[in-house]
């Protein structure tokens, strides 16, 4: 299928409302072991992801558990599904117990060809806004790729950072962080299907909670910093239960390099802009 075929889903919308309820801020609290926000408190970054998820009924799911394909996102049949990266500009706090609202919008569909096959690119824009203000703007990368074995490793020996911390991804955490982002993407959590069907060696840990740990890192080692743009790029997975790290340094004035891995080299780098 070429990305011409897909013209059509060039700019379709979609517009979600939520409440960044108590409850469920209580939940993704517990997931990451942390205070949970008090109501008109500011929600820790990228702890967005947990809301404005659609319940759709399992008959409208696909085979690997995410929405079936063909509605917002373009059809991609017989691909395994990606979230490879992203890019953040956070311009104000999304404030607990307060109504939200994301608006969606596909901005960009191309094919390449990679080492493994081909290739489809689809990026997200999401405008996320309260009480009328834009708070984040996103852009979501996601890819389709053709079944193949993923690679193992990277090759890319981790640096030497000026912070580090230690993250062990046990399947209680995997299943907790698909539950609280309503997330069926059954790599995550379904043994059988993530070695039989997608040829991964075991879970995969979420790309986007590897994201969020890693920027969370970086606020601990650097809690005056006041993160403005965040990008990430996953290099390869993270298969549970092998621990793994994310870390980084300060390059220059405002800008900090981060990653994330482990003895199987590099598997998540990404840039804040801070203030």
């Amino acid at each position: 299928m070429s990305a011409t075929d897909l013209s059509a889903w060039l700019g379709r919308t979609e517009e979600a409302h939520d409440q960044l309820s108590r409850n469920l801020l209580k939940r993704i609290a517990a997931t990451f072991g942390e205070p949970a926000p008090a109501h008109g408190e500011a929600l820790p970054p990228l702890w967005q992801w947990c809301f404005f998820q659609e319940p759709l009924a399992e008959t409208l799911l696909g085979g690997d558990g995410h929405p079936a394909r063909g509605g917002f996102l373009p059809p991609a049949d017989n691909r395994n599904r990606m979230w490879a990266g992203g890019r953040l500009e956070f311009f104000e706090h999304l404030r607990a117990g307060h109504d939200a609202t994301r608006l969606s919008t596909i901005s960009h569909i191309e094919e390449k060809q990679g080492r493994t096959g081909a290739l489809l690119f689809v990026t997200v824009r999401h405008e996320y806004s309260q009480d009328g203000r834009l708070a984040i703007r996103e852009e979501q990368d996601i890819v389709y790729r053709e079944p193949t074995p993923p690679k193992p490793g990277s090759g890319e020996a981790l640096l030497q950072g000026d912070w580090r911390e230690a993250v062990e991804p046990t399947s209680t955490l995997l299943f907790r962080y698909s539950a609280v982002t309503f997330n069926g993407h059954r790599i995550h959590y379904d043994f059988p299907y993530v070695t039989e069907t997608e040829g991964y060696s075991g879970l995969v840990v979420h790309g986007p909670m590897i994201a969020t740990l890693n920027l969370r890192a970086f606020c601990r080692a650097n809690p005056q910093a006041i993160p403005r743009r965040f990008s990430y790029r996953g290099v390869r997975p993270l298969i549970a239960p092998q621990p793994f790290e994310v870390g980084g340094r300060i390059v220059s004035p405002g800008v900090a390099q981060l990653w994330a891995g482990n003895a199987g080299g590099l598997a998540q780098q990404a840039e804040v802009h801070f203030d």
